[in-house]
Parts: C-alpha cells; sequence; structure tokens
C-alpha cells in the first residue's frame, strides 16, 4: 500500500535507544530527533534559513490555530505550508485536538467529532476526523495526526476508557479519509496516537488498536500532561513497550534533556515541545551545566558566553551580560539570540545522543549529561 516511512540504523546493546531514518516526502530525517515548535507556521523569532542551518529536518506546526487563521484554503492556495512559510523541509502537524480538549469550557465532545468555539472571535466550527484530514492534506504535512482525545492527569477511568475508544473510532475513521487523499495523489503518512490515560489496561487496549489499523507510526499521546515525573517514565516504558518496532515512535510534547533521555532510552524516534523557545523567551537559557535565568542581577556583569563549551553563534559573539542587558530592556533582539541558542542546544543534544548510540554508548551518555547539567552552571 506505501513504502515504509521507517528504517531502523542501529540499536544501542544496553536499552532500547536505536538511530533510525525517517523517508518523508521532503527529506530524510535522522532520528532521535527533536522538532521545534512553529505553532503559526514559524517557530517563533527564528527564521526557517536558521532553524535548517542548525540541522532540523522537521518542525511542528499547530492544525487548530492555522485552521482558524489564515485557513486551509489560503495555506493550500501557497503550496501547501512549505510555500506558505518558505521552509522547504518537513512539517509534521497535529490534530488540533489538544487544543481544543484544552479549551473545555469552548467546547462540546460527540461521536460525530468536537464543537467548538473559536478563541479568536467565538465563532463556531467542528473538527471531524476527516475534516482534520482534509485540512491537514490541503497544509501538505509530510506527517500528519488522526483526531483524538487526550485525557487530562486525574481522569476517571470509565471517562479515559470512552477517550480511548472514541480515539480508536475516530482512528478508523481518520485512516479511511487519509487512503482516499492519497489515492488523490497526497504523499504525506498519517500517525495513529495511543491514549488510555494513566490505566495500563487502557493504555493496552488503546495500543492494540491502534496498531490493528496499520498505521505508518504511531505516537503516544497523553503524557507529559501535568504527571510526576515517575508516573511518566512508568507509563512511557510501559505504553512504548507496546509497540511494534517496525514503525516509527513519536512521543508528543516533550522537550527537557532528561525527559527527552527517558523517551529514547525506550524506543522513542521523535519528540516535540514549545519549551525551549518559550523559555527562551522568558529568560531561561541551556547550559551544559544546566539552565540560567539571564534576567538575574548577576549576569549584569557576567562577560562569559551563556554557555563556554557552546559553538553558536550568539554563545560566540555575545556575553551573558549583553543578554542581560537586553532581556531587561525588552528588546526584539533578545528572544532572537535565546532561541537560536537553545535550538542550537537541543539540535546538539539529540545529535550527541544519535552518536552515543552508534558506538553503544547511550546509558554512560545519559549518565554522563545528566550528571553535569543536573549539578547547575554554579
Amino acid at each position: 500500500m506505501f513504502e515504509p516511512v521507517f528504517h531502523e540504523i542501529h540499536r544501542d546493546t544496553s536499552c532500547s535507544a536505536r538511530t533510525g531514518i525517517l523517508a518523508l516526502p521532503h527529506g530524510d530525517v535522522q532520528t532521535p530527533a527533536f522538532m521545534p515548535v512553529g505553532t503559526n507556521a514559524t517557530v517563533k523569532a527564528v527564521e526557517p534559513k536558521d532553524i535548517a542551518e542548525m540541522g532540523f529536518s522537521i518542525i511542528l506546526a499547530n492544525t487548530y490555530h492555522l485552521f482558524l487563521r489564515p485557513g486551509p484554503d489560503i495555506i493550500a492556495k501557497a503550496g501547501g505550508l512549505h510555500g506558505f512559510s518558505g521552509w522547504g523541509k518537513n512539517f509534521l502537524t497535529d490534530s488540533g485536538g489538544f487544543q481544543v480538549f484544552s479549551l473545555s469550557q469552548f467546547r462540546k465532545i460527540l461521536e460525530e467529532g468536537v464543537h467548538f468555539r473559536s478563541h479568536i472571535d467565538g465563532s463556531s466550527h467542528v473538527l471531524t476526523p476527516e475534516n482534520v484530514v482534509d485540512v491537514q492534506t490541503a497544509f501538505n504535512s509530510d506527517i500528519q495526526m488522526a483526531l483524538d482525545i487526550c485525557a487530562p492527569w486525574g481522569e476517571t477511568e470509565k471517562k479515559a476508557y470512552r477517550a480511548a475508544m472514541l480515539t480508536y473510532d475516530w482512528a478508523k475513521r481518520a485512516k479511511n479519509q487519509w487512503l482516499m487523499q492519497r489515492d488523490h495523489g497526497y504523499q504525506g503518512y498519517l500517525f495513529g496516537i495511543v491514549q488510555g490515560n494513566f490505566y495500563k489496561e487502557l493504555r493496552k487496549m488503546s495500543a492494540e488498536h491502534i496498531i490493528s489499523l496499520d498505521f505508518p507510526g504511531i505516537a503516544i499521546g497523553g503524557l507529559s500532561i501535568g504527571e510526576p515525573k515517575d508516573a511518566y517514565i512508568e507509563y512511557l516504558e510501559y505504553t512504548a513497550a507496546l509497540l511494534p518496532s517496525e514503525k516509527p515512535h513519536y512521543l508528543m510534547g516533550i522537550g527537557t534533556p532528561d525527559y527527552i533521555i527517558e523517551a529514547v532510552r525506550n524506543g522513542i524516534d521523535i519528540f516535540d515541545c514549545v519549551y525551549p523557545t518559550r523559555t527562551a523567551r522568558n529568560g531561561l537559557l541551556f547550559t551544559s551545566k544546566g539552565q540560567i535565568t539571564i534576567k538575574k542581577v548577576m549576569y549584569r556583569e557576567d562577560f562569559l558566553p551563556i554557555d563556554p563549551e557552546c559553538t553558536c553563534h550568539v554563545c560566540r559573539t555575545y556575553s551573558r551580560a549583553y543578554l542581560h542587558h537586553l532581556f531587561r530592556n525588552n528588546e526584539i533582539l533578545y528572544s532572537m539570540l535565546a532561541s537560536q541558542h537553545n535550538l542550537h542546544f537541543m539540535a546538539h543534544f539529540v545529535s550527541d545522543i544519535r552518536h552515543a548510540i552508534e558506538e553503544d554508548k547511550f546509558d554512560s551518555f545519559a549518565r554522563d549529561f545528566l550528571g553535569a547539567y543536573e549539578q547547575g552552571p554554579g
């Protein structure tokens, strides 16, 4: 029906960490891979050419926001997200479901789909498994996600069961619609999403359901949504072990080094989060010895780079004192430089992970990295 989208290259001898290639319409993606988030088809404060130069080959855009503004028709007329944004590499688009479900006062979940009111102007809309596929097809997404229901942390088992069953029903409908779009020339891939909240039997049931539909790739949803870290690790390990190894594994919404290391350890191939860029704009910068809060007065006369071990343009050119000055004066340049640095850090981090896996040294890399990162910058 379609060529496999994922090819495993090497698996670490000590765990499930692996390297591989995602073969996508706009170029191959080396995995494990972090996807910067470009909610509105732009990674905030960073140009597409700079994202590419850092080594990223896939970014995430948000279906909910782009569906509302500017709308799929305009994006389709521009040549899809690639022509519209100037990003010539791959796009993964989420289904928009998470944003809709987080706006609980604005939506109603039915078997048909989700009825909701726009947070922009209050206008009424409906997302169904079918029209979500059609919207992402209009975007020409390289990977699109099926509409699902992400049950919140603390949800009852009864409600989590209903969410998982609706996710399965919607996944079947989404796949049928995607296959129809493929028959009409669309080249992108559709991933299904495993839900089940924090109930192992529901996780197992959801995984079996989604696997049975034979999607090109499988995502794990409903983690990193406010649960304690030990619950994240427990349910990540449990769910990831249920997934077929020949498929690419996507863990949605993680972006801190410790969470990424646990994901990779459990065979996750791709992940995304707004954390690196959002925190950058708010004054939190990554270093090899942990994060620093640049607004602190201690950096007012600190003329070292953000991270003396970093090779990015920002660290080679500017000091902590200058970044502190830009932040305190609300200069736009601060957001640009801080975002560039944090993304460079993430690109370098996952590149180091890939090299460690290829040398069967993932465990020692993880131990050494976290030992330095968690000691703090001093």
